[in-house]
């Protein structure tokens, strides 16, 4: 006999975040189909099921959903066919927060829309522009030092700073090799000079919205490479941030764990970005809270009850990178990192498994748990164990 599954998903995009939640959503006995553009992604290994298609190739889609008849529709990516997901919602199909959802939020200049004009929500000054002299316009009214990024592209590509006229044909040309998709599309912000920046893991479920501790973080090329929970804002401020992720989420609708990003200036906060998915940021909850993100999504999504979120301590995350392409290789160090360095501070590793390395590509996390509660010390121990994690090219 074969046991029927408390339901069956087809996740678009299988990368490291897919592959925590194939976990998540197998503890709660569900079947999981992973989908990607390439073999041996890091979902596909513990999936149940897999497809090989890109997930703008409507017709692929199409075909995957009219032969696997999944409960659920799950986007882990934002380079989806939204039009295809649109189609079958409306003859039923369940899609993860929705369809508008993933069709708003896989374009910066949708979402940001919704947030600055539908719900008043305060952002960074923005034009947007299609065309390199478009940009250059867009740069002298939006002002300098401002951000480029493509409206649609993830972990940072694309992204840059332009900080002097000389700036701006690199940075289109930047962005135009960083877009995903097929939309030639760039967003121009002006610079803020914010005191930090956090991610607001935020849980739409059927019995209301409810919040993670705030995530704070530090990127590098637009990408993420450490975040730490909690981190320290204001009562004020924390309120705000949780008013406004409640406003986006509850337009976009559904159910579903969203990441929602802000920039902090005292007790201002102001929009940033939003993810209708569990966040990068947010793999630190793999060691901080008795429920991860991932955790979090599956239950919401599958319409659970989510008991109180606890925080384990004061916690961060580091990634592992590589810094060059390569087919053959090998993780070391995982015994001399995963060894305490320091007293009442643990320490794990996630490696991802997957198959190639490229420059700056994340390989896996290295999480760390100070029990005294100093966040400085978590994410210190984080740092040193990831570096003693090395990746061994085989040339």
């Amino acid at each position: 006999m074969t046991a029927t599954p408390t339901a069956k998903l087809l996740l678009l995009g299988s990368g490291e975040l897919g592959r925590e939640f194939v976990i998540s959503a197998k503890r709660l006995g569900a079947y999981v189909i992973a989908c990607d553009s390439y073999a041996g992604a890091p979902a596909m290994q513990l999936a149940d099921a897999h497809e090989i298609f890109s997930m703008l190739d409507g017709a692929a889609l199409s075909a995957a959903i009219d032969k696997h008849k999944p409960d659920f529709v799950v986007p882990e990516i934002e380079a989806i066919r939204t039009e295809t997901l649109k189609e079958y919602e409306g003859r039923g199909q369940k899609v993860v927060p929705s369809a508008r959802a993933a069709l708003m939020t896989m374009n910066r200049d949708r979402i940001r829309e919704v947030a600055a004009v539908e719900l008043g929500v305060p952002t960074s000054k923005y034009l947007y522009a299609e065309t390199l002299e478009e940009m250059r316009a867009a740069v002298i009214t939006v002002g300098m030092p401002c951000v480029v990024k493509p409206v649609m592209s993830s972990s940072g590509k694309g992204q840059s700073t332009v900080k002097t006229a000389e700036d701006i044909d690199k940075a289109w040309h930047y962005a135009v090799a960083g877009m995903r998709g097929d939309r030639q599309r760039v967003i121009v912000e002006a610079f803020i000079a914010f005191d930090y920046e956090i991610t607001l893991l935020t849980i739409r479920t059927r019995d209301g919205v409810i919040f993670c501790e705030p995530i704070g973080h530090r990127q590098e090329r637009g990408d993420y490479q450490e975040s730490w929970q909690p981190t320290d804002m204001s009562a004020k401020a924390l309120r705000a941030a949780q008013d406004m992720a409640k406003a986006v989420v509850d337009n976009l609708g559904g159910y579903g764990l969203f990441g929602v990003e802000f920039f902090v200036v005292g007790d201002d906060v102001i929009f940033s970005e939003l993810s209708p998915r569990p966040h990068d940021t947010g793999m630190v909850t793999l060691i901080s809270q008795n429920l991860t993100e991932f955790d979090l999504h599956a239950r919401a999504i599958l319409g659970l009850p989510i008991p109180s979120i606890t925080q384990n301590g004061a916690a961060a995350s580091a990634v592992i990178l590589a810094d060059r392409d390569a087919e053959e290789f090998a993780i070391t160090g995982l015994d001399t990192a995963l060894l305490p360095q320091q007293q009442g501070i643990d320490i794990d590793v996630r490696i991802f498994g997957k198959p190639t390395t490229r420059a700056y590509r994340r390989m896996g996390v290295a999480l760390a748990l100070a029990r005294n509660g100093n966040t400085d010390d978590a994410r210190a121990a984080a740092r040193a164990a990831a570096a003693r994690v090395k990746i061994q090219y085989r040339d």
